[in-house]
């Protein structure tokens, strides 16, 4: 039987391959973000890789356990981490040509409303949320904790920026949307 940590290192790798090969083929951008923005947030995904996938920052509060080590909160955290990635390349793959890894507008931008979009307006950031809470989890470590507060924070500034961008673009269809859906979980 594989073990829990190569389970999820697989469902990380299988989430980032999807990300590189979906990536290709995707429309023009018609608003841009700014660069510095741009950094910040891969500056961020970066600290969250190392604090979930190296042991370089298990140094002090960060290496504490906050859950105790049990194979049934490993095991949960495994099925999490799987849920989520399987979430977010299901709302990616429900973007198609519209996505993009930066807050932008596309040429011919669409406002998606089918696969997850139909509860969520944010799929892809709730999805990734759950997969770090479930790596979290396997891992049992604070750092764990840390990644998904910073990557939580972070994901909600860019859903409230592109959020500005679509009602902006879309108007009073977007503003029925956003009425109808959840903003990371159904219903909130």
């Amino acid at each position: 039987m594989m073990r829990a940590g190569t389970i999820v290192e697989l469902c990380w790798g299988v989430l980032g391959l999807y990300w590189l090969a979906a990536s290709l083929g995707t429309k023009k951008i018609a608003v841009n973000e700014s660069s510095g923005l741009r950094v910040f947030r891969l500056t961020v995904l970066g600290l969250m890789l190392v604090l979930l996938m190296t042991d370089w920052l298990r140094i002090g509060p960060l290496a504490w356990r906050f859950v105790p080590r049990h194979s049934n909160v490993v095991w949960l955290g495994v099925v999490l981490t799987a849920v989520g990635t399987a979430l977010a390349i299901w709302a990616r793959w429900h973007l198609g040509r519209n996505w993009s890894d930066k807050v932008v507008l596309k040429v011919d931008h669409e406002l998606i409303r089918s696969g997850p979009y139909r509860y969520l307006r944010h799929p892809i950031y709730t999805g990734v949320l759950l997969a770090i809470a479930g790596t979290a989890l396997t891992i049992g470590e604070w750092r764990g904790v840390a990644a998904l507060v910073l990557l939580g924070t972070n994901y909600c500034l860019k859903a409230l920026r592109e959020e500005k961008i679509l009602a902006a673009n879309f108007g009073e269809t977007f503003a029925e949307y956003k009425r109808n859906t959840g903003f990371l979980l159904p219903g909130l």
